[in-house]
């Protein structure tokens, strides 16, 4: 896929690539098709002047849009590894999974580096965080470079040699919807390729007629069908006045994004897909109502993305117990472990974790049965998660940064926010002696590093225990935590 797109660019390189939008919803063009591979050209030779090989791990933390597509395009080139530095993950979880592979060079726009020097307490309000960049690799600046910001990448007249680079790994992400404790994700070149060709199947873009959304699963295919792709816009009036003008025949938009579209009145065109977490049938009907012809759910993983796909309608009809999903799409294989869990494998999952030994066959986390049709129908989770807006937060990996001198015990638990969203609150119990404002000043520096696992609420309150261990009881915690927030909003409005 990513040949044909890099082919696709230079074939009509005067089109439009990347739209953006105004604050008023006006479009405009971030990049023309020409531009884009004019980019990856750039990048591909100062790379491979710099002395990267193929096997190289690169860190790359640049915001979605031409520039970060660029990116990928010239380590696909160079068979370079990419690892896709998140700010929302935490710096700490972050340098954790990094460890497995030390990047040979970060290539970081001035952004990044701002969250992660001098903007770090600023970027903490928003649930951002990056470790210290250099402690992690030589830092280069892609894009426009500022005062405090690593030298540029610049550019090199070196020739890049065409090579086969086989079906070595392609991205690592440092993300993961599957387990408990969160690992780090490779991806081959090849399983790249065929999540991508999975969603081109889907979306069939045409032509000429612009898509919306943001993410490199949407970006390559689309382009590489020769249309234009619009980044969505950041506020959600701005995406509503977007929509209106641009009018796309696919859109693609999380949950949140579509919750908050609707919210500022915004009308739809065409076919309009979400992912990334639970879509209800509800949420899929207010989409059509809106003015939608379709309203897609896609059922998908950080390791096989897409892996079923349902209709408003057929979800809407189904009455069933349980969420339908869809059926599996063509190539994607099913089969339930002993305990009920959903496994899935295929062409397009991952081939690792990081540091593991390849095993096909990924474990979803969700329990889940195929009915009668064969369709993926989803009866809950099997680990401890919690999903706030189309993200997967993991207790785990994140309590230890809350266990501070005076914390007898922290736990981490989501309470419902409506429409299958949830508010993720930390309830502390304190020792004795301990008082709550001395907690909360020594508490302030791990929350920030949180990222986007910062939790919405922090209640002091003595954490419920049960069974024979004394262990956290999470569904009491979890019951707790919401009658008091239920409680403190009532309270508010008496």
């Amino acid at each position: 896929m990513l040949d044909r797109l890099d082919h696709a660019l230079r074939s009509t390189p005067e089109r439009p690539a990347v739209l953006g939008a105004t604050a008023t919803g006006r479009l405009r063009v971030k990049a023309t098709r020409g531009e884009l591979a004019g980019l990856a050209d750039a990048y591909a030779s100062s790379l491979y002047a710099r002395g990267l090989r193929p096997g190289d791990t690169v860190g790359v933390a640049v915001r979605p849009g031409p520039r970060a597509l660029a990116v990928m395009l010239a380590l696909w080139r160079l068979g370079l590894r990419g690892a896709v530095l998140d700010p929302g993950a935490g710096p700490d979880v972050l340098r954790a999974r990094l460890a497995l592979a030390r990047p040979a060079l970060v290539l970081a726009d001035a952004t990044a580096q701002a969250v992660a020097g001098w903007a770090r307490p600023l970027a903490g309000r928003v649930r951002l965080a990056l470790p210290d960049l250099a402690a992690l690799g030589p830092v280069v600046t892609v894009g426009r470079r500022l005062p405090g910001c690593a030298p540029a990448l610049g550019a090199a007249g070196a020739r890049v040699p065409a090579a086969d680079h086989g079906d070595g790994d392609a991205v690592i992400v440092f993300t993961s919807g599957t387990t408990s404790s969160p690992k780090a994700v490779v991806h081959s070149r090849s399983s790249l390729s065929a999540g991508m060709d999975n969603v081109s199947a889907l979306f069939r873009a045409r032509p000429d007629e612009p898509v919306l959304g943001g993410t490199f699963f949407v970006l390559v295919p689309s382009l590489a069908q020769g249309a234009p792709v619009a980044l969505p816009a950041r506020t959600p009036r701005a995406l509503a006045r977007q929509l209106h003008r641009l009018r796309p025949r696919d859109t693609y938009l999380t949950p949140p994004q579509l919750r908050d579209a609707l919210r500022a009145g915004a009308r739809f065109t065409g076919r309009v897909w979400t992912g990334s977490a639970p879509a209800s049938a509800g949420l899929l009907g207010r989409v059509r109502d809106a003015g939608a012809a379709e309203a897609w759910g896609v059922y998908a993983l950080t390791e096989l993305f897409p892996a079923a796909a349902v209709e408003s309608r057929t979800k809407a009809a189904y009455d069933g117990e349980g969420d339908l999903v869809g059926a599996p799409l063509p190539g994607v294989g099913t089969r339930r472990s002993a305990g009920g869990e959903l496994l899935l494998t295929g062409p397009a999952a991952r081939h690792r974790y990081l540091g593991e030994e390849p095993d096909p066959w990924v474990r979803t986390g969700d329990r889940a049965h195929l009915d009668a049709q064969g369709r993926v129908v989803l009866e809950g989770r099997c680990k401890d998660m919690v999903l706030r807006r189309a993200e997967n937060i993991y207790p785990g990996l994140y309590e230890p940064l809350l266990q501070v001198r005076g914390v007898e015990l922290a736990v981490l638990v989501g309470v419902p926010a409506g429409d299958g969203d949830e508010r993720l609150v930390a309830v502390v119990q304190k020792a004795e002696g301990v008082t709550e404002g001395q907690l909360r000043a020594a508490l302030a520096g791990p929350l920030r590093r949180m990222g986007s696992a910062r939790p919405d609420a922090l209640l002091f309150a003595d954490v419920p225990l049960s069974g024979r261990s004394r262990k956290p009881d999470r569904a009491a915690t979890a019951r707790l935590a919401d009658a008091r927030l239920t409680g403190a909003r009532l309270g508010a409005h008496a």
